[in-house]
């Protein structure tokens, strides 16, 4: 191949994406340029950027336009080397019509890796059958401060849950054959004040511990093949240009071999943003040397910039060399290289791409011939949905349905249901979710998935119920006018559900999403005063919230009936929420990140060290008012005879443990058993606690199980002073607990013999059986 042929395996063509509309990438406008596709495409093209995605197209039609598109590629190049098409799937794959799933965050509140597994599997198979090779998910960023715009794109504020469940969505999607990539390596969530883009001023020790360890999870455990660098800079190294991260920690240590590819515009970002390259060329010579191989989502600093480098000896050509090598393997991987390749995706068997007529019923036109909102996916959404739900507070109020409630004779004659969210259709959506990321520039444009409001939803729930709406507020304004009549709807009811919480949106369009960082933890707009208000009314209150990150509550936290947390659950959302208010779905969710007591007491997160909690010494308290973990259920459980095989183990050990959880309550239920280790004593400063393990269990009243927990010493392993990761001796408290701060039973061990350095094959899980118990 020739330097120019090499070079355009290497970069994308973002083809459809222009000034018209608003953002969907940082800078967007700033950086495009157009791109002469006659011009490029004799010397090949290595990506096809979000076919699919850029703007609306009917599945059948898009996928007929792609295999024309792959068929022109192919064909001009000398080597037939078709494009690779990567989409955005945060949630789902983002085009139109397909299934808007739960947002990650809600992935987190389900603690069900098998799940998301299930899930990712479903949403892999749609891209793959209209021809896409690569999604750009999962997020593995730890939520360092729940201020920050793209919390509802995170899993949680654990490194271990957010490496399990990501873990499980990569196996997913892969197992669809399709790429998934691991972003954003590393940091972007620690910046400082929860600000985009902001710089990172991390230590060394919390990168390793708490910003890495879901990566190299997902490294070992789930096949992933590529890996988006992040966008911002740590302690003055921006990702893209960090050869000890892209290539020393992730290739040489963690032996990935898979390709690393730039999160949009990243490269060029190197000389306009951080200021480490005079120019394009020398961003694209610093981008390959740390180890990124492909710049997305379009052609600026690996096109004549980086030719011209590379012909005046500033770069080797060596570096187009090693990352073209490793563009080429995957793209063999996945058949593009095959002499019988063809551009014919699955969901065009039979089809002639170079015709006017796809596959469909309709003579003529492919449009309607390729569903991607089956009624599976919408049974899959609705599961996920259902286990994400958390019930954060409730004083007896819920369920509301008498079918669930024995001491119920009715369900509510008339429910008040108030606020900005209670007849939103997309107030269960993500900024990554099809409509709220592209839909929302074409209001003409049908929004493709069927998205009940929880109005509608409610009124399928409780069919005998008068259900009155009032707005009462926007998600953001500060009209309070619609006060009034809310407080007199309110008072005219048995039950009000008061329906708050976010706005997703894109860079300032909304109150959660990318570039949408807050202030505070305080409800947007006057949503805090109009809830304040309602419960001045007397009327029971169920707080149900449709958010994309927590937020404080002020006295609601405990003075309401009952308060629901719902991370933007996806289409089938609402029906989830009504079906739990209802009593017909038990609750099963668990809180991924932690609820501020206190809107102004963040950054933190329950793994913070002792003098991160409350103390005697600062004046204000960051303890919150629902933890980490933390959630009801409509049942009871007990835990009992917690059992020591042994209350020491050597630092290349293992303790083994059981103990006895029972349902006592009057029905059905989800325990989630979480294992945090406590290590009191240690040579550098540690978190309190942090989680190492966790277990769903399902019990049906009075069933009891004997749980049996094996956990090796490497759990307790952490980077010591001098950078190594290390695993000491002395005291330990293994903690069973249903949250973070509802700790069941202790175990007190003793880890024995010398300090023992462990390494990337350490072990990083604690096992989990159950049998029946007595």
């Amino acid at each position: 191949m020739t330097l120019q042929e090499k070079i355009a395996q290497l970069f994308g063509v973002w083809v459809g994406a222009s000034d018209e509309g608003g953002e969907v990438a940082p800078h967007q406008h700033d950086m495009e340029e157009a791109v002469d596709l006659e011009e490029l495409l004799p010397y090949g093209l290595g990506q096809l950027t979000r076919p699919f995605g850029t703007a609306p197209v009917d599945p059948a039609a898009g996928a007929l336009s792609l295999a024309r598109t792959q068929r022109r590629i192919a064909g001009a190049n000398r080597f037939g080397i078709p494009a690779l098409a990567h989409e955005e799937c945060l949630a789902g794959f983002a085009t139109w019509g397909a299934t808007a799933y739960p947002v990650p965050l809600s992935w987190g509140a389900t603690f069900n890796p098998g799940l998301i597994r299930e899930m990712a599997a479903a949403i892999g198979r749609d891209m793959r059958s209209v021809g896409v090779h690569q999604g750009l998910a999962p997020v593995l960023d730890v939520v360092r401060d729940a201020r920050w715009g793209r919390v509802e794109e995170t899993i949680g504020e654990d490194p271990y849950l957010v490496g399990t469940v990501a873990t499980a969505y990569v196996q997913g999607l892969e197992s669809a054959g399709i790429v998934a990539t691991l972003k954003h390596f590393a940091g972007y969530s620690a910046s400082r004040a929860g600000r985009n883009l902001a710089p990172v001023g991390m230590g060394a020790r919390e990168r390793a511990d708490i910003i890495l360890p879901p990566f190299e999870m997902a490294v070992r455990e789930s096949g992933v093949r590529s890996v988006m660098h992040a966008y911002t800079d740590t302690d003055g190294i921006p990702s893209a240009a960090d050869e000890r991260l892209l290539t020393g920690l992730l290739r040489d240590t963690w032996g990935f071999t898979g390709t690393v590819v730039a999160d949009y515009f990243g490269i060029a970002f190197l000389k306009t943003l951080h200021g480490v390259a005079g120019t394009f060329g020398e961003a694209a010579g610093a981008a390959l040397a740390a180890g990124v191989d492909v710049e997305l989502p379009t052609v600026k600093t690996f096109g004549e910039p980086l030719l011209d480098a590379v012909a005046e000896g500033r770069v080797p050509e060596a570096l187009v060399d090693r990352a073209v090598r490793r563009v080429l393997v995957q793209k063999a991987e996945l058949g593009l290289l095959d002499p019988d390749w063809s551009a014919l995706p699955p969901a065009l068997d039979g089809a002639d791409p170079d015709s006017a007529t796809g596959p469909g019923p309709d003579a003529g036109t492919p449009r309607g011939s390729v569903r991607l909102d089956s009624d599976d996916n919408r049974a899959l959404a609705r599961r996920v949905a259902e286990q994400a739900v958390v019930l954060l507070h409730n004083d007896g109020t819920l369920p509301l349905s008498p079918d669930h409630a024995p001491e119920r004779t009715a369900p509510p004659a008339r429910i008040a249901l108030i606020g900005p969210n209670a007849e939103d259709p997309t107030a269960v959506l993500g900024c990554y979710a099809f409509p709220v990321h592209v839909g929302v520039q074409h209001p003409g444009v049908p929004v493709g998935i069927e998205l009940p409001t929880l109005r509608e939803a409610l009124a399928a729930e409780f069919p005998d119920s008068e259900i009155v709406v009032a707005r009462g507020a926007s998600v953001d304004g500060t009209d309070t006018t619609g006060f009034a009549a809310a407080a007199e709807l309110a008072r005219g009811a048995d039950i009000v559900i008061a329906a708050l919480g976010d706005r997703a949106g894109l860079f300032g369009r909304g109150t959660s999403g990318e570039g949408c960082d807050a202030e505070s933890l305080a409800l947007p707009g006057v949503q805090q005063q109009l809830l304040d208000t309602l419960l001045d009314t007397g009327t029971p209150v169920v707080v149900t919230l449709l958010a994309g990150r927590p937020y404080a509550l002020g006295r609601a936290a405990t003075a309401s009936a009952a308060v629901v947390q719902s991370f933007f659950p996806g289409e089938e959302g609402t029906r989830a929420i009504a079906s739990v208010l209802g009593g017909r779905t038990a609750p099963a969710g668990r809180l991924p990140v932690s609820v501020p007591r206190h809107p102004g007491a963040q950054p933190s997160t329950y793994l913070a060290a002792r003098l991160g909690h409350s103390s005697e010494v600062s004046s204000i308290d960051p303890t919150p008012a629902f933890g980490f973990g933390h959630g009801l259920t409509y049942t009871t459980f007990a835990w009992t005879d917690l059992a020591v095989e042994s209350d020491e183990a050597t630092t290349d050990g293992a303790f083994g443990l059981a103990f006895t959880v029972r349902n006592t309550g009057p029905r059905e239920g989800t325990e989630l058993v979480q294992l945090y280790l406590h290590d009191p004593v240690a040579s550098v400063v540690q978190p309190v606690q942090r989680l190492i393990g966790y277990a769903r269990l399902e019990l049906a009243p009075g069933q009891a199980v004997r749980v049996r927990s094996t956990v090796p010493a490497d759990l307790a392993a952490f980077t010591g002073r001098d950078g190594l990761r290390i695993v000491e001796p002395g005291k330990l408290e293994l903690r069973f607990g249903a949250s973070s701060t509802d700790t069941r039973l202790t175990a007190r061990v003793t880890l024995t013999g010398p300090v023992r350095e462990v390494d990337h094959l350490r072990a990083l899980h604690a096992t989990f059986s159950t049998e029946p118990a007595a």
